[in-house]
């Protein structure tokens, strides 16, 4: 009869403290910890990106967690690897919140992947904060979704206004990655720009994500000869497209978006004085910039940060302080201080208009000369 009523005992506080644990989580935090999600590519085709931007991410965790975190609560930062993915995005998300049940998203890291996730995540009114993604429907009709990004559009008239104003570029032959948010949105502000600008298109050629062979597109760019010409897409692509207009002989410059950045490291001599569009020089002499660039490097084996791990760092401070002045982990709380921030980041200051976007912006202009990223100049969009 002991051992029952002991047993029975043991089972009341077992089912307790189920239902105590599953009471802390459900706000996404204890007593101690703020659950934070992360999603992007850790692993596959688009690794850097997602590594880099979770790198810059656990840099910011770990300085506000020995800063005295959020109102005296750590930051538990829980990732998961997209790998550039659309589904298994979604199914990340859906762990985020069904199981880890965190307060705030920093992701996607990819436009593609943010899109797809982005009607279950304006369903729940879950606070999101996209480092990266920069396709304008991203925050579009989603009033909890914010970026520490500029847009793919912004940054697709910034490259025309540079290509126009500071190459004298008249004519542009533009490759589009058919089927890919970001390539199509940054091509389609390039083009409506530079023909803005008195320029003229003179070649437009599409390619698929899964293409390996540029010769035929880059065939009839050099017999057509234009000032310029414009790849927006990432790294494994414009890489081998680099690569194959020097051994052609391609002698116009090539000008890009943020998604080349990294290219230099395998691809120094295939990219050098061409230009890309990007969020923040690390040449810049801003001391804040410098600051980061330092701890990045003693956290991370003295690797160079890209703009990608400096966006991460930006998206995490930035919903760190959204939480911290919400004074609770509440969604709308958290959401409705969003709306009001105004913080100086490495990438330039965050505050955000009515869809979520960062506010005037400036861009920077990379030239990749000698298998380094020199800054250029900065172009603001009027």
């Amino acid at each position: 009869m002991k051992k029952k009523v002991v047993s029975v005992l043991l089972a009341v506080m077992f089912c307790a403290s189920i239902f105590t644990f599953a009471g802390c989580s459900s706000s996404g935090s204890s007593k101690d910890t703020i659950k934070i999600g992360f999603i992007g590519p850790l692993s596959g085709d688009a690794a850097i990106y997602g590594t880099s931007a979770k790198a810059g991410a656990d840099l910011a965790v770990k300085e506000i967690n020995a800063a005295g975190g959020i109102n005296g609560k750590n930051i538990e930062l829980i990732a998961y690897d997209s790998k550039g993915d659309q589904t298994e995005a979604i199914n990340a998300y859906n762990r985020l919140r069904d199981q880890d049940q965190v307060v705030a998203v920093i992701g996607g890291v990819l436009s593609g992947e943010t899109l797809a996730m982005k009607d279950i995540m304006v369903q729940d009114n879950m606070p999101v904060l996209s480092p990266t993604a920069t396709a304008v429907d991203v925050t579009t009709n989603a009033p909890n979704i914010f970026r520490a990004c500029f847009l793919d559009d912004y940054q697709g008239v910034a490259a025309a206004n540079f290509s126009t104003s500071n190459l004298s570029a008249k004519t542009a032959a533009v490759m589009i990655c058919k089927g890919n948010p970001y390539s199509e949105g940054v091509s389609a502000a390039f083009e409506g720009a530079f023909t803005a600008n008195g320029g003229t298109i003179a070649d437009e050629e599409s390619y698929s994500a899964s293409d390996k062979d540029y010769s035929a597109q880059l065939t009839k760019i050099k017999e057509l000869n234009p000032d310029v010409v414009f790849v927006p897409d990432y790294v494994q692509i414009v890489g081998p497209i680099l690569q194959k207009a020097k051994e052609m002989g391609i002698t116009a410059k090539f000008v890009g978006a943020d998604g080349w950045d990294g290219v230099q490291t395998e691809y120094a001599d295939a990219a050098q004085g061409n230009y890309f569009t990007n969020h923040y020089a690390a040449d810049s002499p801003s001391e804040k910039v410098q600051n980061f660039i330092k701890a990045y490097k003693a956290a991370n084996s003295n690797k160079d940060p890209n703009s990608f791990a400096a966006l991460g760092y930006d998206a995490v401070y930035t919903m760190a302080e959204a939480i911290k002045t919400a004074g609770s982990t509440d969604s709308s709380a958290i959401i409705t201080a969003l709306n009001n921030t105004n913080y100086a980041g490495v990438t330039g200051t965050l505050k955000f208009d009515a869809e979520g976007n960062p506010k005037d912006k400036e861009v920077t202009i990379i030239k990749i000369d000698g298998g380094q990223l020199k800054f250029e100049t900065t172009v603001v969009n009027k």
